[in-house]
């Protein structure tokens, strides 16, 4: 690495407090460069003053080693890109072209924001599970993985970690057991609308302070099927009430020292329809924040960031389910709940795959599965359509356009020949 100060370079730590932000402590270090004498930086804004000192003791650990502090605050993207030809170095082109397309397509979109001494074991393991939950290959998360272990190991050489985050173990299995369900995500869907509604209402009753804005949550990413990310960071401005719809723009997601917003995963906008189920709940969001364009239109009770874990703590989500009998029902659930319920309204294919955001059409086509009872009464037709008398020939009942009218037909067809 560049611009190395010698061993045992003195740094000047302070801490600062930022009323009224969110992330409302900013660590800073400074220092002398030793080559050009003059006074250097750098900062980091996290959100508890534990953060702040633990990002601190980092610098003056990396200063002590002899590295540069400022290479410690550099995004992954940023080291990555710079170190990426001496961390893929040694492998065959046919290895390479993979290796770089996960990282330009996973690793940096998901995780490239956060700085290379805050990736942990555990931002890995999330960012591996959103690729699991994207619909993503095991090959594909393979390749991902790999690359990002190769940047990590060249910063674990470099000094600037201790120890390599990016070799998580299991990920194989948690692979395996998504996919079954991502086959069949019908299956993890509320079955109604009054169902949803008691497990609103519990989710609230089991809140401190009964407060009613999880419930509104709750109803709004089931109705929108929309990701809980997505709805902590739906703004006033991107809601019309003139066409009832919500503008996705951005999510709430993990950062370094909190809740960040960052771009939706497939890094374009698209539009939802707000239904009349919840358009009093909007319209009432609304007049509390007095039209106040960048206000969150859902919050915590205190004004902050929500997240699935936020959540699921402060509703004991994991009880309230429990005690109604969904003990499988996940946060994440909601939105395979909003999808069935609009492929089984007629939703056409191309649209509700706007409305999802899916990359991949095949992800969509999941929620088009017929429900158990249409299977039992497409048997049901075909069985009584072919114990008809043959000699009659095809016959379609008249205006009918069922698919079992039409099978029917082809089957009679041939074995009239």
């Amino acid at each position: 690495m560049t611009n190395t100060p010698p061993l045992g370079v003195r740094l000047n730590p302070d801490i600062q407090v930022l009323e009224g932000r969110e992330l409302s402590y900013k660590a800073r270090v400074r220092w002398t460069d030793p080559a050009t004498k003059k006074r250097r930086s750098a900062s980091q804004v996290v959100g508890s003053v534990e953060a702040a000192k633990a990002w601190i003791d980092a610098m003056e650990r990396a200063a002590r080693g002899g590295l540069d502090p400022s290479e410690s605050t550099k995004s992954l993207t940023e080291y990555g890109t710079a170190v990426m030809s001496l961390a893929l170095r040694g492998l065959e082109p046919k290895t390479t072209e993979p290796y770089k397309a996960g990282w330009t397509k996973r690793v940096v979109p998901t995780i490239g924001h956060i700085p290379i001494r805050m990736i942990t074991s555990g931002v890995v393991d999330r960012a591996v599970h959103d690729w699991i939950a994207d619909g993503c290959s095991m090959s594909t998360i393979k390749n991902t993985v790999a690359v990002l272990v190769r940047v990590m190991e060249q910063a674990l050489r470099d000094g600037i970690v201790d120890r390599n985050p990016a070799r998580v173990v299991g990920w194989q299995s948690e692979f395996r057991k998504a996919e079954d369900e991502l086959e069949d995500p019908r299956a993890l869907a509320l079955p109604d609308w009054e169902t949803l509604t008691r497990l609103a209402d519990a989710l609230v009753e089991r809140s401190h302070d009964q407060y009613r804005g999880w419930g509104d949550v709750v109803r709004f990413a089931a109705c929108t099927a929309a990701r809980i990310g997505e709805v902590s960071g739906c703004r006033v401005a991107d809601i019309d009430t003139r066409t009832w719809t919500w503008k996705v723009r951005r999510q709430t997601t993990t950062g370094p020292g909190g809740l960040v917003d960052k771009g939706t995963k497939g890094k374009r906008a698209r539009f939802v329809p707000l239904i009349p189920e919840i358009r009093d709940l909007v319209l009432n969001r609304l007049t509390t924040l007095d039209g106040k364009p960048d206000a969150r239109l859902f919050t915590g009770p205190k004004g902050g960031r929500i997240s699935t874990a936020v959540l699921r703590d402060a509703t004991h989500w994991d009880d309230v389910v429990r005690v109604l009998g969904f003990e499988h029902l996940r946060r994440h659930d909601l939105r395979h709940t909003g999808l069935t319920w609009m492929a089984d309204a007629g939703v056409p294919l191309h649209v509700l795959r706007k409305v999802a955001g899916h990359g991949n059409i095949a992800t969509t086509q999941r929620y088009l599965h017929p429900d158990h009872q249409s299977i039992i009464e497409a048997g049901n037709a075909l069985s009584a359509y072919l114990t008809r008398d043959e000699t009659t020939g095809p016959q379609l009942v008249p205006g009918s356009n069922s698919t079992a009218d039409e099978l029917g037909s082809v089957i009679q067809l041939k074995k009239a020949r």
